[in-house]
């Protein structure tokens, strides 16, 4: 089945002058509903961690996310142009985020976060990275209408024709699936049918792992970003930035298992 999608409008809608683009929308959507589905679920599985305390962090996820993900994506994906341009450095709204850097930025901010108010740090991270695949589904899905990130030219039945007019790999829909969906089933049978919570790090650990482990799958079907290509072996950059999470993640779960021995 072929599919053309290279004519989505990746504007959602407009109020007078304001357009509002369907990845804004999902970027807040994404942490709105994880917000409201993490308190729920503490609530519900994890009542070491209050509504409140995950509603007071809202503001620091905002900043963890924009902070680190634009870091990372200046300093491992265009360091060159943006160290010559550095102004342009704060011109988010014109694109270039990194996940793995925005990963980073929101530990930080849980880590400040905890230290401040003497929370359990795995335990709040648990409690948040839960919730994490609903802003990445929609993130994703956000990725597919906009036509960028788009995957690897295929001559089988199976693509999508994006604005370059080539068959390609829908491999934001792949993400999407693997990393959206799949990551929040598992992550929520383990919590509710296996009483996750109380191996403190398991869960988060089983995201960072997981997510790892998909992304350096997906990769493979995802074109690289032009101005980096293919590295050592026909690897990534983002297949490289995953494999710390496939290990830190390992590692927590392990740490989380034995812990309770």
């Amino acid at each position: 089945m072929i599919i053309d999608v290279s004519n989505i409008n990746p504007v959602a809608f407009s109020i007078g002058f304001v357009k509002i683009h369907w990845y804004g929308l999902a970027y807040a959507v994404g942490i709105l509903l994880g917000f409201k589905f993490s308190m729920m679920m503490a609530k519900r599985f994890n009542k070491s961690i209050t509504a409140k305390q995950i509603d007071d962090f809202f503001i620091w996820v905002i900043f963890g996310i924009i902070f680190g993900g634009r870091f990372f994506y200046v300093l491992f994906y265009q360091p060159k142009y943006y160290f010559s341009n550095p102004i342009e450095i704060l011109y988010i709204m014109n694109g270039g985020m990194s996940f793995h850097g925005g990963l980073i930025g929101v530990g930080v901010a849980m880590y400040l976060y905890c230290r401040k108010h003497k929370i359990n740090l795995l335990s709040f991270m648990d409690t948040i990275a839960i919730s994490a695949p609903i802003g990445l589904f929609l993130g994703r899905i956000a990725n597919f209408i906009n036509g960028e990130l788009w995957g690897v030219p295929t001559d089988g039945s199976w693509g999508f024709i994006f604005a370059d007019g080539i068959l390609r790999h829908p491999s934001q829909l792949y993400e999407a699936f693997l990393e959206g969906l799949i990551l929040f089933l598992i992550l929520n049978i383990m919590a509710v049918y296996y009483n996750a919570f109380k191996y403190k790090g398991l869960l988060v650990g089983t995201f960072t792992m997981m997510y790892g482990i998909f992304r350096i799958f997906i990769e493979g079907f995802r074109e690289p970003d032009s101005f980096i290509g293919y590295l050592s072996h026909s690897t990534t950059m983002g297949q490289w930035l995953s494999v710390p999470m496939l290990i830190l993640g390992a590692s927590l779960i392990r740490t989380s298992v034995r812990g309770l021995k």
